[in-house]
């Protein structure tokens, strides 16, 4: 009897804490975002284009809605990417893309809570440059799909693994004149800090 009390202690001691999400709570997230467009962008002016990889600082804000649902903004610095032409770098754009979803938390007894979501994305490209003459891009709206993992450090902290994939496809202009649609549609890698309040 004295060796199971001891033992059910000693549980309950080392026991890892869990991220318990309930209606009304609200979480921000600050951490680092890897955004990696797909290996075909479409094609411009008749050569194949290729957008670059970028990182950046991320946010998040989500409230609970209801218990383990929640209404989540995705924000971020700028991210900036190189565009090249038939293998050749000819300009470079930045853009921010702002994203609310709706997430669902999947409520565990351990300190993991896995996570699904849909939502929506607004992307705007602005400072476009080209050495071929006037870039400019247009901005994007498109469907995001959101998955990932926390991991509980403490009763309102824990660590975030998760991934995006966005949809975001835009028409080229080069002088004003239309040059094709670029699709970047990024699969966006993210490693955050979450705090629960």
């Amino acid at each position: 009897m004295k060796t199971s009390s001891l033992a059910l202690v000693l549980l309950a001691a080392t026991a890892a804490p869990a991220l318990a999400q309930s209606a009304g709570d609200m979480t921000f997230g600050f951490g680092i975002g890897y955004v990696a467009p797909t290996s075909d962008n479409g094609t411009l002016a008749g050569a194949d284009t290729d957008i670059g990889d970028s990182v950046r600082p991320t946010i998040t804000f989500e409230y609970f809605v209801r218990d383990n649902i929640g209404i989540e903004v995705l924000g971020a610095l700028p991210f900036h990417h190189s565009i090249d032409l038939g293998g050749d770098r000819v300009g470079s754009t930045k853009q921010l893309p702002p994203t609310v979803s709706v997430n669902y938390h999947i409520p565990t007894s351990g300190p993991i809570t896995p996570f699904v979501g849909v939502g929506v994305n607004y992307t705007t490209f602005f400072e476009e440059s080209s050495s071929l003459g006037d870039l400019s891009i247009d901005d994007s709206w498109g469907l995001a799909a959101h998955l990932g993992m926390d991991y509980a450090l403490s009763d309102t902290g824990a660590l975030r693994m998760d991934l995006r994939y966005i949809d975001i496809n835009s028409d080229v202009y080069l002088d004003g004149a239309k040059i094709g649609k670029v699709d970047v549609n990024p699969l966006v890698a993210g490693i955050s800090y979450i705090m629960k309040f």
